[in-house]
């Protein structure tokens, strides 16, 4: 393993979820650095954001290191690895299937390395990468949206919602939002939505005349309620669950995000060019995990939660 963690002892600190009891399983633990095996890259963890649920996706497999998405600096490169190159500062969404970032190391697939954008801080920039690609993926691979097409985002101001607002636009859609409340409905239309609706007010379906794209975030009755509003042969994308019985005129999918360094590298142009930027809600130290993730999964959140874990 070419290069070398910049500390005296094999140890690091990580926070593991050590039994299926959410929060109350999480636990700051010493444990022995990884070894970047073939095709993998070890990353010192800058920052690493954390995401509502996560701590129910690994409970077939404890302990686990949460954590999916993160900011760092390459320490060290697995066998037959040349990029990314040690040293340089790097960015990704990591498998959901293996142990994550919330610790001071991590060791990643090299191919889902990305250059971090170079406008942004660690922090910053470990809030994008799962809510980023997720937006991007389903506008762009499952929704195929086009310029000039009329566009529906559920949960605008969301995790996701919010950059699928921005990327919408970017894209050249009129952008139809919903949120909830004054304060969310202000946030999307700061994010660049062309209208947003109050679903707290109003039932879209009244408020919206008919749309090519349904991108949907929320789940549930909004999402049930969604093909009313879609022109005929429209799409329906949701990230919440699967969408209910397509009528036949209807295109729904269900997806879940993958790693891709390839739109990684889209996106920190979009973010460094100023068309895309991240809102974070709050940060804490990676001793205080257990709190962040009490955040994320708490009322009147906006933004991303993220774990400071070395500093900048």
């Amino acid at each position: 393993m070419r290069g070398q963690p910049d500390q005296r002892t094999d140890k690091m600190l990580a926070i593991r979820l050590v039994s299926p009891r959410g929060v109350d399983g999480l636990a700051l633990q010493q444990v022995e650095i990884p070894r970047a095996g073939p095709g993998e890259a070890l990353v010192r963890v800058h920052a690493a954001a954390v995401t509502r649920d996560e701590l129910e996706w690994p409970v077939d497999r404890l302990p686990a290191i949460p954590s999916y998405e993160l900011s760092g600096v390459v320490a060290a490169l697995g066998p037959d690895v040349s990029d990314p190159a040690v040293g340089e500062a790097v960015w990704a969404l990591t498998g959901f299937e293996r142990d994550g970032a919330a610790a001071e190391y991590a060791v990643v697939p090299a191919s889902f390395l990305a250059p971090k954008p170079r406008s942004l801080g660690h922090l910053e920039c470990a809030a994008i990468p799962l809510a980023g690609l997720t937006a991007w993926q389903g506008l762009f691979d499952h929704g195929r949206l086009q310029k000039g097409e009329r566009e529906l985002i559920h949960g605008a101001a969301g995790g996701v919602g919010q950059f699928a607002t921005q990327l919408a636009g970017w894209g050249g859609a009129y952008v139809i939002g919903t949120a909830s409340g004054g304060a969310a409905v202000e946030d999307a239309l700061a994010l660049g939505a062309d209208e947003v609706i109050d679903r707290a007010a109003s039932p879209f379906e009244e408020e919206v005349s008919p749309v090519d794209l349904v991108f949907d975030t929320v789940g549930g009755e909004t999402l049930a309620r969604s093909t009313a509003v879609l022109r005929e042969r429209g799409r329906l994308v949701s990230v919440a669950e699967e969408p209910p019985a397509a009528q036949s005129e209807v295109e729904a999918t269900y997806f879940v995000v993958e790693p891709s360094r390839e739109q990684l590298i889209q996106l920190a142009r979009l973010v460094d060019g100023g068309t895309v930027r991240a809102v974070i809600d709050s940060t804490f130290p990676l001793s205080d995990a257990a709190t962040a993730f009490e955040r994320v999964m708490g009322p009147r959140k906006r933004g991303k939660v993220v774990l400071k874990i070395h500093d900048s």
